[in-house]
């Protein structure tokens, strides 16, 4: 669709959003957890990331540390689940899929929630076409969505948090349908803070100008917003009075940066071990590098104690590399990242966490190889790269890998309460009885 041809017009714009996505994506494999409070853990099982309604009406803060919170796990028989990116990166990959026969123009903005560019679609009843998303991913996912529509990117985000938040709506908040007065009602009983692009910081200063609700910012000088903060600020005022200034991305751009990182589970002693994450690190990385088509000439490694036991020996330190000629090749990548390691390496330290990074990318179409490198060494290696990427995206993920990312990886993170791969895993599929 060529949206230049409605930019006299009034766009409808829809946002797309997974209610408490992780806990969504648990409790639709395991009905036990419904109506129970539930929370999903970060990386080690270390703080909150997803919270049922049951967990935040009991007052669990989002980040929040879970050892803190085991006074009312205990009283109110919370559930704390660890993180299972497997199975929410293949649900998200489901819902972004049915979303896509709704509208040819989409962007998928984050792991839960897409915009869809519904302009054009006026003979649909716009209200009824949105409870048809939620039904269908409802029914084929078994995940609650609500949908926010409004003529600019920010003003559906509005909407959402609005259908959210307000039963009334039954999930499906159409602000273009809303008049003036009402749609200024609403918007004076939202907080600043709640728009797309101010967050916590930027409300502070905007209630320091007396600028407190989501009316005062539409309401409020656009050219004085600009000279008070900046040409975004400036934007997002235009946006919530229905200028669109934020086009959709249906392509989304690669990223200029790949980091892949983790903390260990448990401290981290030998070289042997800090290789095996490195390793496996790195090999996360290209792949990701491979699937937007692109290649990195430089390669960045860190290790670290952790900056939380004052009583023990802290060491921390990290190397830049570039690149002889851009690579996306999983072993030449590895081979640097661990040659830089050994030089960063330094024993009888209790190491916490390891990582590398890729940047300084280019399109692999537009890349210059090394004048020496022979053409049939850069085909081999693109074809076996293609190889290893095709037999784990069909087998499952690691079923050919490099020896050095290790087997048994005792220093792997803490994930003592993980759901089973229930969508990416034939060994876990769900078992119906009859029973």
């Amino acid at each position: 669709m060529d949206v230049s041809y409605f930019s006299n017009a009034q766009r409808t714009i829809a946002l797309i959003d997974v209610n408490n996505f992780y806990v969504s994506c648990e409790r639709s494999f395991d009905p036990a957890l419904k109506s129970h409070p539930v929370v999903v853990l970060s990386n080690n099982d270390g703080c909150i990331i997803s919270r049922s309604n049951e967990a935040k009406a009991l007052g669990i803060k989002m980040g929040e540390p879970w050892f803190k919170c085991q006074e009312l796990v205990k009283k109110h028989k919370i559930k704390g689940l660890s993180s299972n990116y497997a199975l929410y990166a293949d649900m998200s990959n489901r819902v972004m899929t049915i979303l896509s026969d709704f509208s040819p123009n989409q962007e998928i903005y984050s792991i839960d929630e897409c915009f869809l560019d519904l302009t054009g679609f006026e003979r649909k009843n716009i209200l009824e076409y949105g409870q048809q998303m939620r039904n269908r991913i409802l029914k084929w996912t078994g995940l609650p969505v609500c949908v926010g529509v409004g003529s600019t990117k920010t003003l559906a985000k509005l909407a959402n948090h609005i259908a959210k938040k307000n039963t009334q709506f039954n999930g499906v908040c159409h602000l273009n349908q809303l008049r003036e007065g009402e749609l200024n009602r609403l918007f004076s009983e939202l907080d600043v803070g709640e728009v797309w692009g101010v967050g916590r910081k930027l409300a502070i200063k905007l209630k320091a100008l007396d600028i407190y609700t989501v009316l005062d910012l539409k309401q409020a000088n656009s050219e004085y917003m600009r000279q008070q903060f900046s040409v975004v600020m400036e934007k997002i005022v235009h946006e919530l009075n229905g200028t669109v200034c934020i086009e959709l991305e249906e392509i989304v751009p690669p990223r200029k940066q790949i980091l892949s990182s983790r903390s260990f589970g448990h401290s981290v002693r030998d070289f042997n071990s800090l290789a095996e994450s490195i390793s496996l690190y790195m090999s996360r990385a290209a792949e990701k590098l491979r699937s937007q088509q692109s290649l990195a000439n430089i390669v960045q490694v860190y290790i670290r104690t952790s900056p939380f036991k004052l009583d023990e020996a802290q060491y921390g330190n990290g190397m830049t590399i570039p690149l002889p000629a851009p690579t996306d090749d999983t072993r030449q990548l590895v081979k640097v990242a661990l040659w830089a390691l050994k030089r960063l390496y330094k024993p009888n330290f209790n190491y916490a966490k390891a990582g590398v990074c890729l940047s300084d990318m280019i399109p692999r179409a537009s890349a210059q190889f090394d004048l020496f490198a022979s053409e049939q060494s850069n085909s081999r290696s693109t074809r076996l790269m293609s190889a290893m990427d095709c037999i784990n995206a069909k087998m499952g993920r690691e079923s050919i890998k490099l020896a050095s990312e290790g087997f048994a990886r005792p220093w792997k993170m803490k994930q003592g309460n993980k759901s089973p791969n229930y969508t990416t895993r034939w060994d876990q599929i769900p078992i119906a009885s009859k029973n």
